[in-house]
């Protein structure tokens, strides 16, 4: 520690490195979870980060500005001056921060940043900084009526479309809570160490099932979750990508800085698909729905009385969506996604390798959903991603965020060579 430096900059990087060298600011706003801000800011300068304060009026009832001066051993921003505090951290210059994170953020907070109104040293920074284009982290805290408020809904939402990562509270005990230290810290360490190696790429992904209906309301659909889709977009947002998913039926939530087109049936999948490729220019379409293969050839608009005793169905071969793919745009990188059941490896990559040359793909993953925590609605999958000079990757029984992040960096690779 140098002569004159304030002793709690001793703990800076005194558990990891992995933030050496880059300058974050705590905004602090008046939650009674505000109590908590001291020890995300020590537990930040113990991976390494440098930290500031920039606090609310009505924060400093909470928490004393004493105390995070303490706790980080940097000046606390109570009000803007002269030193123009928010253009300092927030500005278009080479000595900007690296990241600003809000937490605690209340509602009141949360809505002037959505409607850019600049009237606490919080806001005006935050203002300033969304405009530089730095990375923003918002962690609210407030009553969990708030949070069912149609307004309050509306500003996150519209915060999380212009790419603000927005941490959700934990519901306990009839309660928001603020997320827990190490999930606001693991939010930091990823959105400042993720490669940014998909900054300015589009991405279209389909996830989920479809349904195809044979009556008014009964209809015919598979066990997707959507989960594999939803890694996906996942990863590649923060990777930097600009995402639209067309988004079946699932279970799982899309991503909410993602564009989302919502579907039901395979031929609304494959319309979305074919419009959504010739309006833009999309750099890479990844097909990890299951949309269904049949349909009914008749659809009734009433409800088949359960008294009818046997109903025999007709059904009829549905497009593939991924044959159209290259026809509305011949230049984009396509993946498939191919599931079997009960067959062998060798089977598995024959039958997959067919597909990809049929579909003129660009890479396929296959996998067979008849072994356990494989496929269908679980969070981890065994695949294999196969290429046109028929190469296989295997990559066994995982998590399904880390196929995601194997399979962008195979996709990387490839539109490298």
């Amino acid at each position: 520690m140098a002569f004159g430096e304030h002793t709690s900059k001793s703990i800076i990087g005194t558990r990891s490195k992995e933030l050496i060298e880059k300058k974050i600011i705590l905004c602090v706003t008046g939650s009674v979870a505000a109590i908590r801000s001291p020890d995300i800011a020590r537990e930040l300068m113990r991976l390494g980060a440098d930290v500031y304060v920039v606090m609310t009026k009505m924060a400093e009832h909470i928490v004393h500005p004493d105390m995070l001066h303490w706790a980080t051993g940097n000046p606390v921003v109570t009000e803007l001056t002269g030193e123009i505090e928010h253009v300092l951290y927030g500005g278009e210059h080479r000595q900007h921060a690296d990241l600003i994170l809000v937490a605690p953020s209340t509602a009141n907070t949360i809505g002037k940043a959505a409607a850019g109104i600049d009237d606490t040293p919080v806001t005006t920074l935050l203002t300033t900084a969304i405009g530089a284009g730095i990375p923003v982290i918002i962690a609210p805290a407030m009553h969990v009526s708030m949070y069912k408020h149609t307004i309050v809904d509306e500003n996150i939402r519209k915060l999380q479309r212009i790419g603000i990562e927005v941490l959700m509270p934990r519901f306990e005990e009839g309660k928001a809570k603020i997320p827990g230290t190490e999930e606001i810290i693991e939010a930091v360490v990823r959105k400042l160490t993720m490669p940014q190696d998909f900054k300015g790429k589009r991405i279209l992904i389909t996830a989920g099932p479809t349904r195809e209906y044979i009556d008014a309301f009964r209809y015919i659909t598979n066990p997707s979750s959507g989960k594999m889709g939803v890694a996906i977009a996942d990863e590649a947002l923060e990777r930097g990508a600009m995402v639209t998913m067309i988004y079946g039926p699932a279970t799982v939530p899309p991503p909410p800085n993602s564009k989302v087109i919502k579907i039901e049936t395979t031929e609304e999948m494959l319309d979305a698909v074919v419009n959504e490729l010739k309006a833009e220019k999309y750099d890479v379409a990844i097909l990890s729905a299951a949309a269904s293969d049949w349909g009914p050839v008749d659809r009734k608009m009433e409800k088949m009385p359960s008294s009818k005793g046997d109903w025999v169905l007709r059904l009829k071969a549905l497009p593939k969506i991924i044959a159209e793919v290259k026809k509305a745009d011949p230049n984009v990188f396509l993946i498939g996604f191919k599931a079997e059941y009960n067959i062998t490896e060798k089977e598995l990559i024959d039958r997959s390798y067919e597909r990809l040359k049929e579909m003129k793909m660009d890479l396929i993953v296959a996998n067979d959903v008849s072994k356990v925590g494989r496929g269908f609605n679980v969070d981890t999958n065994e695949v294999y991603m196969i290429d046109p000079k028929r190469d296989v990757i295997h990559i066994p029984l995982t998590s399904k965020k880390e196929i995601a992040g194997m399979l962008l960096n195979r996709v990387k690779d490839q539109t490298k060579a």
